[in-house]
């Protein structure tokens, strides 16, 4: 991993966005455009408009794009690259989204419904059709080798991760761009959410909404985002003189085959995920130091992710940590963001807090979740979790 690039509800920016989780400061505020539906606050990105990315013509993207192209060009200085240094050719992209651009889809749909047809606009489909944020990104960078979407629901963006690698892996590119964005903040999702019952009711409070392991917990706050990831070998990066941040030392993911939406309670999926990552990085359980993980805020989730790290954990006690206490739920860029969040603690050796963990219930009690301030902590292996809607399991890990 030798670049990262975010625009998160924390902030725009990997500096902005770690600070803001760093300090516990919850992102969830009331949303004026959900006003009259069950549920009325989100978490969005502060500050961040269209002109604000530097594209030509932003008005043609949808926001999910606009989040990404934002998150890559940071990413892309940061891994000292830029779109003139490179063999096209030989760079590979995959974008994971939950979405597309679903704020594009529903604009023009009410559009249809109160002008008729002549008042969609001629850029609904390269708004909304889910291929086209890669599509786009790959226009804007000069990516000439393969550009591919997944779509595994809220482990999008860990799917795309392992995607890059498995590219790089079989020779297809000598640099990737993994990237995971979503941009669900719309009357539908959010109403759609609410009827399942899975956002958090506090309205009135809403800084202490998103509250992932914690007693109290009644769902997760729904979010925006992007992250973005450059993977290359390490001869290739070395040749480049440039340091890796951290290496992806082991990937897996499985699938529940349990239920649509809720995750299978033994955590069974899960747990052979972490194995299987742990085994393709040739390390055991006792050498995890830390996990970044998945935890919604939902009463299910996280006790199905606990129950899985506290059996899985017998010999020790890694630390855990989940960012959503303070972004909200970014769905599809979920996985994304929260593998450069693991990779900063990497380098960092700081575990950010959960923000509003105050206190587990049965389920919780036995893991270390993180919580109150930032834990300076030695950390060589980290694991980062994603779950998804469909059974979906996604590991990541990262070693220094």
């Amino acid at each position: 991993m030798t670049g990262t690039g975010l625009v998160t509800p924390g902030g725009i920016g990997t500096d902005a966005t770690w600070s803001s989780v760093c300090g516990g400061r919850s992102a969830a505020r009331p949303d004026p455009e959900l006003v009259g539906l069950p549920v009325a606050i989100s978490c969005r990105v502060p500050g961040f408009a269209p002109d604000t990315v530097p594209v030509r013509q932003p008005w043609r993207y949808d926001r999910s794009t606009l989040l990404l192209l934002a998150a890559a060009h940071e990413a892309m200085a940061d891994a000292g690259l830029s779109s003139g240094s490179w063999d096209g050719t030989r760079v590979a992209l995959v974008v994971g989204s939950a979405a597309g651009g679903i704020g594009t889809l529903e604009t023009q749909h009410r559009r249809l419904l109160s002008g008729g047809p002549t008042n969609v606009s001629p850029l609904t489909l390269t708004g909304y059709l889910p291929n086209m944020a890669a599509g786009h990104v790959a226009l804007e960078l000069g990516i000439r080798g393969p550009s591919l979407q997944t779509s595994t629901a809220c482990a999008s963006g860990a799917t795309a991760v392992i995607t890059a690698a498995l590219l790089l892996a079989a020779g297809q590119c000598d640099l990737a761009v993994a990237c995971g964005t979503d941009a669900m903040v719309t009357p539908l999702c959010a109403a759609a959410f609410a009827k399942m019952g899975a956002l958090s009711r506090r309205d009135r409070d809403p800084a202490r909404a998103s509250r992932p392991f914690d007693r109290d917990r009644d769902g997760f706050v729904l979010a925006e985002g992007a992250g973005v990831l450059i993977l290359e070998r390490a001869e290739h990066a070395a040749a480049r003189r440039i340091r890796p941040h951290a290496t992806l030392a082991g990937y897996a993911t499985t699938s529940d085959a349990h239920h649509a939406t809720a995750p299978d309670p033994r955590g069974t999926g899960l747990r052979r995920a972490v194995t299987t990552a742990l085994g393709a990085a040739d390390a055991t359980l006792t050498e995890v130091d830390h996990i970044n993980a998945h935890g919604t805020g939902t009463p299910l989730n996280d006790r199905a992710e606990a129950t899985t790290i506290r059996e899985l954990f017998t010999r020790h006690t890694p630390t855990v940590t989940s960012a959503k206490g303070c972004l909200g739920h970014t769905m599809g860029a979920a996985g994304a963001i929260e593998a450069v969040l693991t990779v900063a603690s990497i380098v960092r050796q700081t575990v950010p807090p959960t923000a509003n963990f105050t206190a587990p219930d049965d389920h919780t009690d036995q893991i270390d979740v993180v919580a109150g301030s930032a834990r300076p902590q030695q950390i060589d292996l980290a694991l980062s979790h994603s779950l998804g809607f469909g059974g979906h399991n996604t590991v990541l890990a990262f070693t220094r």
